[in-house]
């Protein structure tokens, strides 16, 4: 049988408990497709997976990792939309930190022309997530006006673009000036710096006292009862993470004076039919957008498969605008601080 190098955490702890072992190559199933892994983006459920608080679900593997980007080696039974030699990316529920994968072909796209197996890397988790809970859920339109914390954070950057991209305002929060200057350079209209304002205030100011039409949060914690506040009548609120804790205590009774409609949603553990949805939305409302240059994944840094323990530790310090990405057979092109 022939191996591959993955990466996985048998114990759970910080980034040093992050370990790459050989396994058997995995075979393609029914519908998927046998993957050579060139790039793989790291993201805030994958430092989660290592901490040991958010398992792979049933039947997914231990190995890390939720995006990846590379050619197709081969097809399982039923496959055919994709080739041999062919670049794509992909949504998966584990398995993304490894030289090869497999994945599902109906939550895989083609890399389009022009963007790199880094970039391409860095696409699935966040565009997906943004894509289901801001524009479907929440049903973000033209002319209102959305908040977006994080907005450095890969959810950020591709939050920011999208909005903008479809005729929306966009506020975000960030942690330092540098972050807000960073926010409003990628396309945000207003940026706030919590540390130093009241992002209450602040987004209800910048709205003319109406407040946001529609709020994304991967902070939780008090920013739940904040984000009530804050939020316009007949405003959506879309949680999407719990950064801060996902218990609190709180007074609902803006969410019906304000006939707030609050969603969440998790991606990893739903059903490949949905993400498979998900990927033709993408494929015919987004990657028009990237084929022009009108969004395309934000890069902060790349790491070497061997220094995966470096690029979450990167992760964790919170210094990073935008995405981190491992990469496969040297294919880095510039890699992370400290290189």
């Amino acid at each position: 049988m022939t191996l591959t190098r993955v990466a996985i955490a048998p114990v759970p702890g910080g980034p040093e408990a992050l370990t790459i072992v050989e396994r058997d190559r995995p075979v393609p199933g029914q519908g998927q497709a046998l993957v050579r892994v060139h790039a793989a983006g790291v993201n805030r459920p994958d430092v989660m997976q290592r901490q040991g608080l958010y398992p792979p679900p049933p039947g997914a593997s231990d190995v890390l990792g939720l995006e990846l980007a590379g050619v197709v080696e081969s097809l399982g039974p039923g496959a055919g939309r994709f080739r041999p030699g062919d670049r794509v990316m992909a949504l998966v529920a584990s398995g993304a930190y490894a030289e090869w994968a497999v994945i599902d072909e109906a939550a895989a796209l083609p890399v389009p022309d022009g963007l790199s197996f880094v970039e391409a890397g860095a696409f699935p988790e966040t565009y997906f997530t943004v894509w289901s809970n801001l524009f479907q859920r929440a049903g973000l339109k033209a002319g209102e006006t959305v908040l977006t914390h994080g907005g450095t954070s890969g959810i950020g950057t591709t939050a920011i673009q999208l909005a903008k991209a479809f005729g929306a305002r966009v506020i975000v929060t960030a942690g330092s000036p540098e972050k807000c200057a960073a926010s409003r350079a990628i396309g945000a209209d207003v940026a706030i710096d919590y540390r130093a304002e009241d992002f209450v205030a602040a987004a209800r100011a910048a709205t003319d006292g109406k407040g946001p039409d529609v709020i994304l949060d991967m902070v939780g914690g008090d920013y739940i009862r904040r984000n009530l506040d804050a939020v316009a009548v007949d405003g959506r609120i879309a949680q999407i993470a719990f950064q801060r804790g996902s218990k609190v205590e709180l007074d609902l009774m803006p969410l019906m004076l304000k006939r707030v409609t609050l969603t969440g949603s998790t991606l990893r553990a739903r059903p490949v039919a949905m993400k498979a949805a998900l990927a033709t939305a993408l494929a015919e409302h987004v990657l028009p957008l990237i084929a022009a240059g009108r969004a395309k994944p934000l890069i902060d840094s790349t790491f070497p498969f061997d220094r995966v323990a470096d690029a979450h530790a990167r992760m964790e310090s919170g210094a990073h605008l935008g995405k981190i990405v491992l990469t496969m057979e040297g294919l880095s092109a510039g890699e992370g601080p400290g290189a």
